[in-house]
Formats: structure tokens, C-alpha cells, sequence
């Protein structure tokens, strides 16, 4: 687009701060947001009520100080056409409404420069690495894992449509106790198949395909020390091929026990050591993570010699920031909401700014099916599979569903919801209007759209049409922030549901044919939108349903 007109107001808005001598206030502290209610304009920032809790005066009297700055500042400023009106309203936020043709030109140079016109430079070619999935491979992957895959891979997405070079990587814990129960779990099965009766522990793996791979395991003799490797493996197969169905491919696998084979994890602790942030006590040797934030020390090597999960952690990530780059962003499930401070401790102790690292906890989802929650139980293998959603309700269903609500909340999927072809179900809904979209442009006689005249689209379903989506490129902002692709789903809803207001109140193709030249460029932008929307959550887009 040729204006990213949030952007370009934070410097005007930050400039009336500064003259106002609210010196507070940095750029990166303004933010615009669109407001629920269009009647309130059509962006908004909320900096003078930030500005009144730190100098405890009235938001409102700072809001009208900042606003003469504001115009002041627009006066002359490209910016002058574009925007109508300045307002402080309600508590004090600075509302600002734009003229409509600041919308009839973007629609302009939407349609003529199609998908590019989308696409944003913010990350500026940063190297972002995006950890995510992650399960051991001791099972298939669950749909805790799937919501995780589906979170990473659009996240992924949006940050490589917004100029970041971004890369997915799965980090594979392929040693250790889970390995070595997994190859037991395989042994007591292999027993069991040649007619023993075996006692089989509660704390073992206890899935169907256990006994697939002991079948396999039986046929080609393989030794029990070779169990345990042998049986992750053949997991690991499965997960890829799961995966790969779901439309998530990982630009990197990377191994826990091959970490440990080239001495990089001896490296990073002799590196902390030297910085005098590794000492010993008790026999063992702790890292000190209380000194960068951690609530106490962490031991990294037991007084045995062997190694704490915090240790190869610690190496791994280093080695992130050794191949070059800049950002870190790990997708953890709940259960290691605890483990975020040690290693943002080993991340700053290994020399690296807090701000290049982060996490994001992904919540929990319950799959409903017949209006009850399917009861899930890792070990026992009574858990519902990524697979299993897949051959109920397809890949497009799956995805969508899995990023519709935010990582930090819980999740109800409802399979039936999600088979439905009807409005209740969203991603059925997005791909209607883009399908019906696609019907009216191909039954269209009018093929070339030359000079339009968008100032022809006056009506309140056509303005809000417009001004929908005309915010695509500010959703995807956001989500650059955030790390959470779950705003993007309540985007393109939206934009669904104002074309098909839209369409149900007004005709495309009329007698009129300026109008329906201006409609049809209208619709077709909002064709390309949908597009690239449901392109980054990697969902189909029928052109025909």
C-alpha cells in the first residue's frame, strides 16, 4: 500500500509530545489502534491518559495540548489530504478520521499492484528463528502440538510477508529417559507379541502403535539397546508425514543428541564458567540465573557428571545466536511456563539482550465432539491425534481453528462446528465470500478496469467495506509485535462479513457502468485481501464452492 498511514503519524504524534514537553514519552511507547466503534474515527491512540498516570495531570487537558501539535504538524505534511479531522473524545483518547479519498486512492494502487501492494518492510531482512512443536518423539503429535504447529507456521508466515527472514525449527529431544522408557516400552511389547506375559508400567507408552513398532522391531531383529533408537525413528516418520499433511514444513531439525556429540554444550558452560556465572557447590555446578532474573540458581551438572535439561538448553541456544540470528522466538506449551526465566537468565548471561528473545505460551485445547469434551491421556495413548482432526474435519478446518483464539487462552475445537457448510463455521464463511467473489468477476462482462472512479462508492456498506480493508496491513503490524496470528482470523471474518453486507444490499453489476466498475474494482481488492489472508494461515482459497 502506499501509505501505512499509522506509521507515518507516530513521528507527527510524538513530535506535538515533545514541543508540548511531555519528554516522557518515546516513539516506541505511542501505539493506534482502530476502534471498535467507527463512529470514534478510524484510528486512535490512547498516549495522553499513558502520559496523565506518570504526571498525574488530566488526560483530557493533555489530549487537547497534543492535539494542536498534531494538526500543527499535519498542516503541510503529506499526510494533510488524508486525514479529515483530529478529535479528543471520551477520556482523552486523540481519535483521527480520515478523508475517503485517502481510501479510494489506496483501492487504486491495490488494484494495480495486486499482492505486493501488501506486503511491508518492517522486519527490514532481520533473521528471526521460530522454535516451535518440538515433541519428543515418543508418540504421534497431539493436538496440543497441532495448535502449536498451526501458531508457528502462520506466525512464520506473516513475518516473512512483513520483510523478516524468518525460519521454523523443530528441536528434536532425541536421548535421555523418554528415549530409553520408549525403547522399554517397544521391549515389554516385542515380549508380549511372543506370547509372555508381561507386567507393563503405568509411566510407559501404552499407544497402539507401540505395538506396530514391535511388530517391526520382531520382523527385523533388532537388538534391545537399539530399541530406543530404533522406535524414535520410526516415530520421527510419523511426525514428519503428520506434518507435512497439515501444511507445516520446518526449515531445520535439530537434534539434542547430536548437540551433545560435538561438544557444544561442554563450550557454552565453559564460556558462563570464565564469566565466573557457573560455580560449584555440593558436588554439583549451578548456574547463576538469579543474578538476570531467575527467582534461585539452577543446577546445569548433577554431582553425578550428567547433565540437567538446562544445560544443553543453554548451549542450543547459543548456537541460535552463533548461526546468525538476531531473533529468538520459542512456542512452548503451558507446562514450561516456569522454564522461561532460566533460559531468558542464559540468554542474557551468554551476552545477548533480553529483547531478542521470547516465548510464547500456547494454551491448551479441548476437542468437542457430540457436544462433549474427548478426554485425552498422553502415556495410556487415549489422546486425540493431529491425524485424527485431519480425517474428521480436513487441513483448512484445522488450521483455522487452532489460531482463533489467543495462544494465552484455552481452546474449545468443536468438530462438528467445524464439517459445517454454513455461516456458524468461519473458515466456511472467509472462503464463501472469496468463492463468491471469484463467481462474480468470472461471470462479469467487464473485464478491464481503466481509470476508476472509486469516489462513485458512497454508500454506508461500500465505505465500510473500504475502510475493512483497507486495515489488513495494520492487522499484520500488530502481529508482528505480538507473535500471535490469532488477530488475523478476526480480520478476515470481518472483512466477510462486511462484503457480504455489502453484497446483500447492493448490486455489482448495474445499468450503471461507472458503478459497477467501481464495485467490481472494490470487490476484486477485497478478493486479493482474502487471498493473502488465508494464503498466510495456510487455508485453501476455492474460487468455487
Amino acid at each position: 500500500m502506499k501509505k501505512n498511514i499509522w506509521q507515518l503519524l507516530i513521528p507527527v504524534i510524538h513530535k506535538a509530545a515533545k514541543e508540548s514537553e511531555f519528554n516522557k514519552i518515546s516513539a516506541e511507547d505511542i501505539t493506534l489502534d482502530i476502534p471498535a466503534n467507527s463512529r470514534f474515527g478510524d484510528l486512535s491512540t490512547n498516549i495522553a491518559l499513558k502520559l496523565a498516570s506518570m504526571l498525574k495531570q488530566s488526560p483530557q487537558e493533555i489530549a487537547s495540548h497534543l492535539v494542536l501539535g498534531i494538526r500543527k504538524h499535519l498542516s503541510g505534511s503529506s499526510l494533510a489530504d488524508d486525514i479529515k479531522e483530529v478529535k479528543v473524545e471520551g477520556t482523552g483518547f486523540i481519535n483521527f478520521y480520515f478523508n475517503n479519498e485517502y481510501f479510494y486512492e489506496e483501492l487504486k494502487d491495490l488494484l494495480l499492484k495486486g499482492e505486493g501492494a501488501l506486503k511491508q518492510n518492517i522486519g527490514r531482512n532481520k533473521r528471526v528463528l521460530i522454535e516451535f512443536v518440538s515433541a519428543n518423539p515418543t508418540g504421534p503429535l497431539s493436538v496440543a502440538h497441532a495448535r502449536a504447529a498451526a501458531v508457528g507456521d502462520a506466525l512464520a508466515n506473516v513475518l516473512i510477508f512483513c520483510g523478516f527472514r524468518a525460519e521454523r525449527e523443530y528441536y528434536l529431544n532425541d536421548e535421555g529417559n523418554q528415549i530409553n522408557i520408549l525403547g522399554n516400552s517397544v521391549a515389554l511389547r516385542m515380549k508380549e507379541l511372543e506370547g509372555e506375559r508381561v507386567e507393563f508400567p503405568e509411566d510407559h507408552y501404552q499407544g497402539d502403535y507401540i505395538y506396530d513398532i514391535a511388530k517391526q522391531a520382531l520382523d527385523k531383529k533388532i537388538t534391545a539397546s537399539k530399541l530406543g533408537e530404533y522406535a524414535t525413528l520410526y516415530i520421527l516418520e510419523i511426525i514428519k508425514k503428520e506434518l507435512s499433511d497439515f501444511g507445516v514444513k520446518f526449515d531445520n531439525w535439530y537434534s539434542q543428541k547430536a548437540l551433545g556429540e560435538s561438544g557444544k554444550i561442554e563450550k557454552a558452560l565453559k564460556f558462563l564458567e570464565k564469566k565466573d556465572f557457573v560455580f560449584q557447590q555440593d558436588g554439583a555446578h549451578w548456574f547463576k540465573s538469579s543474578a538476570f532474573g531467575d527467582d534461585k540458581d539452577r543446577v546445569v551438572i548433577k554431582s553425578d557428571g550428567s547433565y540437567t535439561y538446562l544445560a544443553p538448553d543453554i548451549a542450543y541456544h547459543q548456537d541460535k545466536y552463533k548461526r546468525g540470528f538476531e531473533q529468538l522466538i520459542n512456542i512452548w506449551g503451558p507446562d514450561h511456563h516456569g522454564y522461561i526465566n532460566r533460559v531468558k537468565a542464559a540468554v542474557s548471561a551468554l551476552g545477548y539482550g533480553p529483547q531478542t528473545f521470547s516465548v510464547i505460551i500456547v494454551q491448551l485445547a479441548s476437542i468437542y465432539k457430540d457436544g462433549k469434551v474427548l478426554q485425552m491421556s498422553t502415556r495410556r495413548g487415549q489422546y486425540i491425534t493431529l491425524k485424527e482432526v485431519l480425517d474428521e474435519v480436513g487441513v483448512d478446518a484445522a488450521r483455522f481453528f487452532f489460531l482463533m483464539r489467543r495462544t494465552s487462552s484455552h481452546l474449545d475445537f468443536d468438530l462438528d462446528v467445524a464439517k459445517k457448510q454454513t455461516q456458524e463455521n468461519p473458515v466456511y464463511y472467509i472462503q464463501y465470500a472469496h468463492a463468491r467473489i471469484c463467481s462474480i468477476l468470472r461471470n462479469s462482462p467487464i473485464k478491464v478496469y481503466q481509470n476508476l472512479d472509486f469516489s462513485h462508492l458512497k454508500e454506508k456498506e461500500e465505505i465500510e467495506l473500504i475502510k475493512k480493508a483497507m486495515q489488513f496491513s495494520y492487522c499484520l503490524s500488530v502481529i508482528t509485535k505480538t507473535h500471535d496470528p490469532y488477530m488475523l482470523t478476526v480480520y478476515l471474518q470481518e472483512l466477510a462479513e462486511s462484503f457480504h453486507k455489502f453484497y446483500d444490499q447492493h448490486r455489482v453489476l448495474s445499468d450503471d457502468e461507472e458503478l459497477t466498475q467501481a464495485r467490481l474494482g472494490l470487490i476484486q481488492v477485497v478478493k486479493i485481501i482474502l487471498a493473502a489472508g488465508l494464503d498466510l494461515l495456510g487455508v485453501s482459497k476455492p474460487e468455487q464452492m
